[in-house]
Parts: structure tokens; sequence; C-alpha cells
């Protein structure tokens, strides 16, 4: 089976979650999708039911501007300004898709953390219970990614630290994998990640677990009326503020 990879692309917060949102919805295929994309601006976008007040108030420090995103997937809180974002998705049926929630979400760590490992970067994914960075691993509040590390997170295997982490959104037309690599993790210890590799290596470990090949794929033709509409949806106060 074939992994299709999408080419990069660089968009504001509302047009990056309305267009993973229509590969999943409006991009009808057998085959599972991937795009590594990039963002216009500062950015963080934070999980569908999460409360605005909670978002607000993790935010409060940080210096404007930025955009800020409601995602349609879950998680927590994510800080875009020096992150490798991705997107997966799984159509319906297929074996990863058909896992549970935690059992896909670790099949996908499992290939971004052996990419990483790589470049020489000690990436593995966090096991049940505490038995990684027990002195040294941040234990930021829950909701706010990469200050607190969940299991089968991306971490460092020395220091515990967060590397990468993601979130999912399952319905009738699949799965959507939504996931962000925090770039000065990967850095800790002086390794110097080449992204390029990076990415070709984990779209390619990626597609041995998804049982197939990765094939560069042109950018599908989504309705221009519908993607913009998404987008106003995505921009708008009533999405960002509805919780």
């Amino acid at each position: 089976m074939t992994l299709e990879i999408l080419p990069t692309r660089t968009s504001g917060a509302a047009e990056n979650m309305a267009n993973d949102f229509l590969l999943l919805q409006r991009y009808p295929r057998a085959t599972p999708r991937f795009r590594h994309y990039g963002w216009r601006g500062p950015a963080f976008t934070f999980g569908y039911s999460q409360k605005i007040a909670f978002v607000r108030e993790s935010l409060a420090a940080v210096e404007a501007p930025f955009e800020l995103c409601r995602r349609a997937t879950g998680g927590g809180v994510v800080d875009h300004r020096d992150d490798w974002t991705f997107a997966l998705v799984i159509p319906r049926g297929h074996p990863l898709e058909e896992l549970r929630a935690t059992q896909s979400y670790r099949e996908v760590h499992e290939a971004l953390a052996a990419a990483l490992r790589a470049q020489g970067v000690a990436a593995v994914t966090k096991p049940c219970g505490n038995e990684l960075g027990s002195e040294g691993a941040p234990t930021g509040p829950a909701g706010v990614c990469f200050q607190r590390a969940e299991i089968y997170d991306v971490v460092h295997g020395d220091t515990g630290e967060k590397i990468a982490g993601a979130a999912q959104k399952r319905n009738k037309h699949g799965l959507l994998f939504q996931g962000s690599l925090w770039r000065p993790a990967a850095h800790v210890a002086g390794a110097a990640v080449d992204w390029e590799k990076f990415e070709e290596d984990f779209v390619a470990r990626l597609a041995v677990t998804l049982g197939g090949e990765a094939q560069a794929t042109p950018w599908p033709d989504f309705h221009e009326d519908e993607l913009a509409g998404l987008v106003e949806q995505y921009a708008a106060t009533e999405w960002t503020e509805s919780r």
C-alpha cells in the first residue's frame, strides 16, 4: 500500500487546520497520506475540547502578536513557533486506523523516534509509569504540550524531556493524526538534526509501518468555496471561543 506524500506548504493557522480537516473529509482515497507543513507566523493551536479561559491563561506570558486556533483534534496547547509539524490521514478500514488510539499513537511515534535516533538524538517513546527522566523531566500542567509528556509521546531517553506529541480525530472517513516535534528539544546535548534527512527517514519508516512505500503525490484539488468557508470558520471568534 502506498503512503502518499503531499507537497510541503506554509500557511496561516486557520488554513493549516482547514487543509488537515479536508484531507480527512474530502480526499476519498484508499491509501494513507502525509504532509509536513509550516506556519506563516507565530501560532498556537489547542485541542477541540479545551476551555478558552484555560488556553488564554496558559499563554498569558507569551509576547503578542500570534495566531490562535482551535483544532478539530484533541490534545493540548501546542506552540508552533519553532516546531516541525505534520498531518497523517489513515483511511477507514486500514489496520492502523482500527487500532485503539493509544496503539496508533505509539506506532506513529515509534517511527518518528527511530528517525530521530538515526540523527543521533536519544529519542524513545515514553513508556507506562515513570521509568524515564524521573529527576530531570519537566512536569508542567496537563493540557499544555511540551511541558508534560504522556504515554507514547517521544521523549529524550536521558532527560525525559518531551520532543514530540500529537492529537487524533477519528470519524467515518478514517483517522487524522496531527503531530508536532519541538525542534529545540531535539537539539539536546548538541545533536544537529538534518531536517530534510529526518523527513525522508520518517516517511520511509511510516510507510513500512503502514505496509507500503512512500510516493510523492500532487496536492489535491479541493473545492475553493469549501476551503475558503472552512478557513473562515477556523479563523472565527465563535470557533475559537466555542468552549
